[in-house]
């Protein structure tokens, strides 16, 4: 143990170097380092890195800012709070997600973002950016943007809206559109269900009644329980999530939302009631039990 210390000091201090060179080298061998090897990375942090790591994100050297951020990454899977308690680290983590070198930055950024937010205490310190929501959104909507990097800022938007104070701020930010958008036209697997997940968790405020409506949110998560439509399992299972979430925020303003989709969704949310994940069963359970007593269909 002791000599990963010290190998993790030097590397440290090298960064500290007049030479580019040897900086530059130092910077990777401590990306390698905290990849490979997860006992290093506290001896990292507690070497002083975390702050010359943050400084190497507004670099505009690619190669410099893409292995700090990935060096940051791997420190913060296994020692998170020095990298919380470094003033300055959401600044630079926005930073990176607005002016990326590459494309790899911009999702090792959000990555980190998603690995701080497994804290539930980070949640609202995070949450209370926007310019770092505002960064994800921004992500979401690009045409440019690779599908890597769409769904690691699916993943940290969908940490963020797990605290419930955070969910307005990204309803304001607007993600709605452009997580509905996902939803009906990327045929990619993996982003539908991801898009359906934050979709879940910000229906769960009251903000989002509206915000949905202007995109014929209701509609759009009825479609998608038809498993006609190629829906998975997860995105079903999202949908029902979503409309039972928007009721119990919205109340009878939502309620109104939900009774016009009909029985168009009956069927679909009866096949996840059956068939879905025990949590999934349940919340299933609870929606048709809403639906059927306000609008006496037979359940």
């Amino acid at each position: 143990m002791e000599v990963k210390r010290r190998t993790a000091r030097s590397l440290v201090q090298r960064l500290n170097s007049d030479s580019e060179q040897i900086r530059t080298q130092a910077l990777c061998e401590l990306r390698l380092l905290s990849k490979h090897d997860p006992d290093s990375r506290t001896y990292i942090s507690e070497a002083g890195a975390v702050h010359l790591l943050l400084h190497l994100l507004y670099s505009s050297s690619p190669a410099a800012q893409e292995n700090a951020i990935a060096t940051l990454l791997n420190i913060s899977i296994s020692d998170r709070e020095p990298l919380m308690a470094t003033p300055g680290l959401l600044d630079a983590l926005s930073h990176i997600l607005r002016h990326p070198s590459s494309a790899a930055s911009a999702q090792n950024a959000s990555a980190t973002l998603y690995s701080l937010l497994v804290v539930q205490d980070y949640r609202p310190i995070i949450g209370a950016k926007p310019q770092i929501v505002s960064a994800l959104v921004d992500i979401l909507r690009s045409h440019s943007s690779p599908t890597r990097s769409i769904k690691d800022a699916l993943k940290a938007l969908f940490g963020i809206s797990l605290y419930p104070l955070n969910r307005p701020r990204i309803v304001d930010l607007g993600a709605v559109p452009a997580l509905f958008s996902l939803a009906l036209k990327d045929r990619s697997i993996g982003i539908m269900e991801d898009a359906t997940a934050v979709i879940a968790q910000i229906a769960g405020c009251y903000e989002s009644i509206d915000a949905f409506r202007k995109v014929s949110g209701v509609p759009v998560l009825a479609d998608l329980l038809n498993p006609a439509t190629g829906s998975t399992a997860r995105v079903r299972e999202n949908s029902v999530a979503a409309l039972l979430n928007l009721i119990q925020c919205g109340g009878e303003k939502a309620m109104e939302d939900v009774r016009e989709i009909g029985t168009s969704a009956i069927g679909g949310i009866a096949d996840v009631a059956e068939s879905g994940s025990s949590r999934a069963k349940s919340k299933a359970s609870s929606l048709l039990s809403i639906l059927t007593a306000n609008n006496g269909f037979a359940a």
